[in-house]
């Protein structure tokens, strides 16, 4: 390969700087109640906890930074003392064993791809965090409910899940799965519009709300299951500390605390848990408390300017 030329090095390194000084004008960090904070107070929390969990928008390229970011710097400060284990709602279960064999060099990148339903963005948003946990020996798990799944309980409803095979059945929570508490079931509810239905509607739609509320759950409760068995083989098996997992998923499944930490403490009580959550804001410099407060132990807002994709 032909050798950089001093002054194209000197561009590409200035390039570089000039990359990540901008990503770091791009985002600002604060505790649950408005309180600016920083990355290192981040990874500092970390050491006290089982389970990290980055909520994050899907299309954020900030926050799939950061996260890339919070990958490496736990691995460097934690790595050498506990396993770091990178767990990830672009997964499902179904698929663990594709996973495996990709991380342990046993097939290749085109055939993993070809066969673990890896999200649209996954080369652009997701396959930094799983090459760096590939070169670092990072096991990475894949926590999600297939799609299938979830498709047919928001169809036909929860009680269809019995109708599985018991193959089948362990690529999902415990049949029955909990159902979400009082607060996570009015927030989803308002979001897809059930509480701005009038009297009038017909009673369809709140049975229809109701399996999308279900099918939602079983998203919750599988990946909160897939993080508990790592806790609970850990603790069966007695080997130095326990693991220190980190959680990526949509910020809906985890913000203040809702959804996925509910179930994993179902799962698992003794779970200590800290809730990192991505909001894209226009004012991102700006905490208002009416929308902010408390979406988790610490809110990252970020530019949704940023790295726009055209």
């Amino acid at each position: 390969m032909r050798k950089l030329t001093p002054i194209l090095s000197t561009i590409i390194l200035c390039m570089a700087s000039l990359s990540y000084s901008q990503t770091e004008e791009n985002y600002r960090i604060f505790d649950s109640v408005g309180n600016q904070q920083t990355l290192d107070k981040i990874i500092e929390r970390m050491q006290s906890v089982d389970v990290v969990f980055l909520g994050e928008q899907h299309d954020d390229a900030v926050a799939h930074y950061l996260q890339e970011k919070i990958l490496q710097l736990t691995f460097e400060k934690y790595g050498s003392q506990r396993q770091v284990v990178l767990s990830m709602e672009m997964f499902e279960r179904d698929v663990q064993m594709v996973l495996d064999e990709y991380l342990s060099g046993l097939i290749t990148e085109e055939k993993f791809l070809s066969d673990s339903r890896p999200w649209v963005n996954y080369k652009s948003d997701y396959r930094p965090l799983v090459e760096f946990a590939k070169t670092n020996k990072i096991p990475v798990i894949a926590s999600n409910a297939p799609r299938r799944y979830v498709n047919m309980v928001s169809r036909q409803g929860k009680d269809a899940l019995m109708k599985l095979s018991e193959q089948a059945k362990r690529w999902i929570a415990p049949l029955p799965y909990s159902p979400p508490s009082e607060d996570y079931a009015k927030k989803f509810l308002s979001l897809i519009g059930e509480f701005h239905q009038s009297d009038s509607e017909s009673k369809s739609v709140s049975i229809k709300n109701s399996k999308m509320l279900d099918a939602q759950t079983l998203w919750d409760a599988t990946m909160a299951f897939s993080i508990a068995e790592v806790l609970k083989q850990s603790e069966i098996s007695k080997q130095g500390k326990p693991p220190l997992i980190i959680q990526l998923n949509g910020s809906f499944h985890s913000e203040s605390g809702l959804g996925i930490p509910e179930h994993l403490v179902k799962y698992f009580p003794k779970a200590k848990y800290l809730v990192v959550t991505f909001r894209p804001e226009e004012n991102f410099n700006d905490f208002d408390e009416k929308k902010h407060k408390n979406l988790g132990d610490f809110v990252v807002l970020t530019n949704p300017k940023a790295f726009r994709k055209k």
